[in-house]
């Protein structure tokens, strides 16, 4: 019997924070020692003993376990701060558990962070050796595939130009197709495939199912359940540093998604909900889902509105703000998005605590459960604020057109409105077969 590629018995890691305040500068360390010696000597230290600094630990991980057997592509879930990048970085021996241990049998290579190692005053050939090295391929590699690589990224035309120059969309491109072109035996894949447009996407996604169906062994993490499923044999959740699910990807998807959100009877605080950066303070405070009456609802009609209600507060003021939604099925696939930047009136600007509505007038959607994400961006600045799949709503089937037609599934989850017209012709035309030939009266 064959061992497995990835062995993961009992892993932990730990971190430890600490509540010490930082010093950006020896002047900062130099200046809080004087003020903790005058205390001490003033006797404020004693008298406020319990106010002292504590450390804490943090668990990423926690006592996780599982195997995964060669060839097997397996997906890993799980909100933001799960410990999903932590246990890829085990696994990558880029960090070491505190406890436990994890046996990787082959050669690996990690897609963990496309561009890292990138130097932006080198040409984007440089780049290309300096990086594959970085992430282990020989330069007899490099060579024999550094046309394929430059050919998937589409930058022939700057290949020799310092990637300092190129266009955002450029530079992920070919970072990304330098790490796509590694041959390991096992694979490690951080939330990777978004990037570039939609097309570029859709080529990474393709360059994925080549690697899955050449039988290497894949771990990929990633918030696009729809991705997941496309992929994957296999799916790991991950919840609080634990493993909490672990079998087919339809199942686990359905436990993950039914965790992660709130169906809409009401306003749904957001405020604390996890997110993928730490760099903006979160903007959307609160979601609601309402009819066209403004009353809060989780079950839809085809024919009904819906109202989508934001409370955000920026911590400065967006000159351009622009806020979209998306539905989605349970499985991931996208249905529509609605955006205040698709209209030309826009949104003015927004500089404290604000509520906007968003109408869509007919939902149009057939029977089942929605999901909706929604974001705050700014023309300048990008993606402030992103919450994916916050909320679900329902759409019962209601037949309002007066036919008592049942809906079936295979109809599809958009309905569309159509007009349907007859008129009775007296005779057929009769086609002058004589005239239409060459030559012909």
């Amino acid at each position: 019997m064959s061992r497995p590629a990835i062995s993961a018995r009992g892993l932990s890691k730990s971190y430890r924070l600490t509540q010490r305040q930082a010093h950006d500068t020896l002047r900062d360390a130099i200046e809080n020692a004087a003020r903790s010696s005058l205390a001490a000597i003033r006797g404020v230290g004693r008298s406020h003993a319990a106010q002292a600094p504590t450390d804490a630990t943090l668990w990423a991980l926690r006592d996780v376990s599982f195997s995964v057997e060669a060839g097997e592509v397996v997906g890993v879930v799980g909100r933001n701060g799960a410990g999903k990048s932590t246990l890829l970085k085990v696994l990558s021996r880029i960090t070491p558990p505190t406890e436990g241990e994890a046996e990787i049998r082959g050669s690996l290579g990690s897609l963990l962070e496309v561009g890292a190692g990138f130097h932006p005053e080198l040409s984007g050939r440089e780049n290309v050796y300096l990086n594959g090295a970085i992430l282990g391929m020989r330069r007899a590699e490099l060579k024999r595939k550094f046309e394929a690589i430059v050919d998937f990224a589409e930058v022939e035309r700057f290949i020799d130009m310092p990637v300092k120059r190129y266009s955002s969309g450029m530079y992920v491109r070919l970072a990304f197709s330098v790490a796509a072109h590694l041959e390991p035996d096992v694979l490690v894949v951080d939330e990777v495939l978004a990037v570039g447009d939609n097309a570029f996407q859709q080529k990474c996604l393709g360059r994925m199912e080549e690697v899955s169906r050449e039988g290497r062994t894949v771990i990929f993490v990633s918030h696009s359940m729809a991705t997941i499923q496309q992929l994957c044999s296999r799916v790991l959740l991950l919840k609080g540093g634990t493993l909490a699910a672990d079998g087919p990807p339809a199942s686990v998807v359905a436990t993950y998604l039914s965790e992660v959100t709130h169906t809409s009877r009401g306003p749904i605080d957001v405020s604390q909900v996890p997110r993928g950066s730490a760099e903006v303070p979160p903007i959307i405070r609160s979601l609601a889902l309402c009819d066209a009456d403004g009353i809060p609802s989780g079950v839809f009609g085809p024919q009904d509105a819906l109202v989508i209600e934001f409370v955000v507060e920026p911590p400065f003021p967006l000159r351009e703000p622009r806020l979209a939604a998306a539905i989605e099925e349970t499985s991931g696939r996208r249905i529509t998005t609605v955006a205040s930047y698709f209209r030309p009136e826009g949104l003015s600007e927004i500089s404290g605590r604000c509520r906007v509505r968003c109408t869509i007038p007919r939902l149009g959607l057939g029977t089942g459960q929605y999901l909706l994400s929604v974001s705050v961006h700014d023309k300048y600045l990008g993606t402030l604020d992103s919450l994916e799949n916050i909320a679900a709503f329902d759409v019962e089937w209601r037949n309002d057109f007066g036919t008592g037609e049942p809906y079936h599934s295979f109809y599809g989850p958009v309905l569309t409105p159509s007009r349907w017209e007859q008129a009775d012709l007296d005779e057929d035309p009769v086609l002058d077969l004589e005239s239409e030939r060459p030559g012909g009266r």
